[in-house]
């Protein structure tokens, strides 16, 4: 059954909020909703597309008039399930920035994207800890934990570095929220992602960083034994400024891809170094010895130039997603991954990567946060790209990855990398150690207790 909202009534609103507010029937809604992951359609009875706190404050108050869910949308990354039925808050016009190279901290808006804070940093000589896409969500991404696959390792989760952040709860009053100010608030969105309200500003930390060793290295499949040798071989010694990981990638012939990768399994070994560039050549020497190289990008770089890294897609794409977290990636773990993933298997997966943990990942920051599973050495992480209404057709092929690796896996899962198979209340516990899950339930009750914010990996209160 579809949720209609009077005319008059969103005739009201609209007259509160400076942004659209449009119904199914409206011009414009299709934009409005769509989200980068195409796998979901979104069918909200209501999206309002807000330019300022004062327009998210009206529309989660118009949601509680009206007994409606609300979605909170930036890029739309992260969106695990549509929003059928709920008001949807689009903030991209939200996307402000402001650095301060004194304190070295930049205050951002709700939506901006992960290449604009980086740039904007970079005016200023500074490092924001930006993950592997470019055009992820800053706030989404932080408020999940935010693994930074070049400085996460040197300098801990992008939630560990957040100073205060401006919070649109559910009863619509904005509140400001830091280690002082509503501390159990303040300690559960950094990891609890939006699960409390609308974030609609951040003040994090910037580092002293402008360039880095770097790049990638892909190897033909014909090569992955050696290869995923001399990778776990060069992760034994691993000083805290090195980050490396891989993926076997099975890329189509576009004109996009590299001619020397299309139509063709490959094995994509990403590198960054935080120290000089003769250091990092040293250290990665034996690995780019392992095999003749397809492509090989690894030199010196601006920070600016870190998405060409991981060589994360920019362009919406539908996407069904698994990952895990692991606890060691022996010999047995990487020849069992090749068995289910390499290039001789029969697997829809576009992308299987491993991913290196540990370092200042594993260490708890100054101020606690809910960022859990701070333990695990590496995470798995593999999906496909394909049409809208498969992911049911795709559950099974995709979990046999996790599968085969689930003798070193913890248990746990980290919050961002929860996908749209892990929305049931279960799944999302996965992602926290059992006290945190209970005291981020204790915050849920006393801001959210009737969980109008559940169009998300859902934290629900007891009730």
């Amino acid at each position: 059954m579809t949720y209609v909202i009077d005319r008059a009534d969103l005739g009201r609103l609209a007259a509160e909020v400076a942004g659209p507010v449009l119904a199914p029937d409206d011009k414009g809604y299709d934009a409005e909703t769509a989200t980068w992951n195409e796998a979901l359609v979104e069918h909200p009875a209501v999206v309002v597309g807000a330019t300022s706190a004062a327009d998210v404050r009206a529309a989660v108050r118009f949601a509680a008039a009206q007994h409606l869910p609300v979605s909170a949308v930036a890029t739309g990354h992260g969106a695990p399930m549509p929003a059928d039925g709920a008001l949807m808050i689009n903030l991209k016009r939200m996307d402000g920035v402001s650095v301060d190279a004194d304190a070295r901290t930049a205050t951002m808006g709700a939506a901006i994207r992960a290449e604009q804070l980086v740039s904007a940093a970079a005016e200023a000589d500074l490092a924001f800890l930006a993950g592997s896409s470019p055009n992820v969500g800053v706030v989404g991404y932080t408020l999940g934990g935010g693994l930074s696959s070049t400085l996460g390792r040197s300098y801990g989760w992008a939630a560990d570095h957040v100073r205060s952040a401006e919070i649109v709860t559910p009863d619509g009053e904005l509140r400001r929220i830091d280690p002082d100010h509503e501390p159990d608030l303040f300690w559960a969105v950094r990891g609890g992602k939006g699960n409390f309200g609308v974030v609609t500003s951040l003040t994090m930390d910037l580092e002293p960083l402008t360039r880095l060793y770097g790049g990638g290295i892909y190897f033909g499949g014909e090569h992955v034994e050696a290869v995923l040798d001399a990778y776990r071989r060069l992760l034994d010694d691993a000083p805290e400024e090195l980050t490396v990981s891989f993926a076997f990638l099975r890329l189509p012939a576009l004109p996009s891809v590299p001619e020397p990768l299309r139509d063709r399994f490959s094995v994509h070994v990403r590198i960054a170094y935080l120290g000089p560039a003769a250091e990092g050549e040293a250290i990665i020497a034996d690995l780019r010895a392992a095999a003749p190289a397809l492509v090989d990008s690894v030199a010196e770089m601006p920070f600016t130039g870190i998405a060409a890294i991981h060589q994360d897609p920019v362009d919406p794409v539908p996407a069904y997603e698994v990952s895990a977290l692991l606890g060691d990636f022996p010999a047995e773990a990487a020849a069992a991954l090749i068995d289910v993933a390499g290039p001789d298997a029969d697997t829809p997966s576009v992308m299987t990567e491993i991913r290196q943990l540990g370092g200042a990942l594993a260490r708890e920051p100054d101020v606690p946060n809910a960022v859990g599973h701070r333990d695990a050495s590496f995470q798995l992480f593999a999906g496909t790209f394909s049409e809208p209404g498969r992911e049911e057709e795709f559950r099974a092929p995709l979990a046999a990855l996790t599968d085969a690796l689930a003798p070193w896996a913890t248990g746990g899962k980290q919050a961002n990398f929860l996908t749209g198979y892990d929305t049931t209340v279960d799944a999302v516990a996965k992602a926290y150690e059992p006290d945190v899950y209970r005291r981020l339930v204790d915050v849920k009750d006393e801001y959210d207790p009737d969980n109008m914010f559940r169009i998300n990996h859902n934290i629900a209160p007891r009730h």
